[in-house]
This record gives structure tokens, C-alpha cells and sequence, in this order.
């Protein structure tokens, strides 16, 4: 299991024309990925949290925020094994299925894609296809109450911050050094 941060799914969404105009080679191979995709493939970023395991070896379910025009999160759990995507979100009327399939298709295409290029042998290779993965937004996951929590919403957060935290093995030695304060991502 591996949790990506924000900057992923920007650094992959603002990119993916590149990689959709870049030439592949006779084997399909050779487009232009995004700057760190070998780094997220191979674990090493997010720094805060590198799991320095590998997309398809080691992780099979990949976990990240996508945000969507600066006003709306979504997350998305990739599925290698399936070959799947499942969009989690919370409120489905503020991203249509058309504006939806956009946001998706980088991840749609690009995720296949590394697995094949980035492969450590041909025999790894062989295991995957650069066939896009498909993904669905299940729409009858009941929404929470209007009050729900009120009354120990910050206790609950800051439990599954707790959590969390502790999943991630020696957290407290990384320092970041992804530099996402100074990448500018949501200016305006």
C-alpha cells in the first residue's frame, strides 16, 4: 500500500499533454514522463514518507488526493493488480462525469505506462500492458449526516492523524525536501 501527496496528481495532470505529444518508440515506450515519476515509482518521494518500495513489485494499491479546478478533493485508489481506479467522492455534484474523465485519463494512461518503461527486467515487463486502466466514481456511498462528529470531530481528526503517523515507519527522520512550498501549485 503506498500514499502519494497532492503534488503527484498536479505534477501529473499538468504534464500529461507532454506525454500524450511525445513520440513512443517501436515498442510503445520512450514518451516524456513527468519530473519524479521514476522517484513515486521507486518510493523515494514523497520524502516525509518514502517507502522505497516498488509500484507493481511491492505495491499493489496506490493512494492519492486529486484536486480538481482549486476548489474540490477527490481521492483515488489505484488498483495495479485489477487494473482499475476507484474515485472516492464526497460530493459527486461538483465534478461531472465528462469534466471527471479529463481529470482521470493522465492516471488512466500514465500509470500502465510506467509499469511497462520503468520495469526492472523483461520478465517484469512482460507481466504488464500498456492497455489503460478503467476506473468508476461509485455514487451510492451514503453521505454523513450534516452534525455528524460535531461534538468530537477534532478528537476523531486528530486520531486518525495519530494513526496514520504511526503507520509510516521512522516519519519523524525525513526531512521534506520536495520543496512543494515553493512550487507555486494553487497560485492563482
Amino acid at each position: 500500500m503506498c500514499f502519494l501527496d497532492h503534488l503527484f496528481a498536479h505534477q501529473w495532470t499538468s504534464n500529461f499533454k507532454d506525454f500524450k505529444d511525445s513520440k513512443p518508440d517501436h515498442n510503445g515506450l520512450g514518451r516524456r514522463v513527468p519530473g519524479g515519476a521514476w522517484n513515486y515509482y521507486a518510493g523515494t518521494i514523497p520524502s516525509f514518507c518514502q517507502s522505497n518500495k516498488v509500484w507493481g513489485t511491492d505495491i499493489d494499491d496506490i493512494y492519492a488526493p486529486v484536486n480538481f479546478t482549486d476548489s474540490h478533493w477527490i481521492a483515488m485508489w489505484i488498483s495495479i493488480p485489477k487494473r482499475h481506479i476507484v474515485v472516492f467522492d464526497s460530493i459527486c455534484s461538483s465534478i461531472s462525469l465528462e469534466e471527471l474523465d479529463v481529470v482521470m485519463e493522465p492516471f488512466l494512461y500514465m500509470v500502465p505506462y510506467l509499469l511497462v518503461e520503468f520495469a526492472s527486467s523483461d520478465e517484469v515487463r512482460a507481466q504488464y500492458s500498456l492497455e489503460p486502466f478503467t476506473y468508476e466514481r461509485p455514487t451510492n456511498i451514503p453521505l454523513a449526516r450534516a452534525d455528524f462528529a460535531k461534538p468530537n470531530g477534532k478528537s476523531m481528526r486528530d486520531k486518525m492523524a495519530v494513526d496514520i503517523f504511526q503507520e509510516l515507519a521512522d516519519v519523524y527522520e525525513f526531512e521534506n525536501k520536495d520543496m512543494d512550498d515553493i512550487l507555486g501549485t494553487y497560485d492563482g
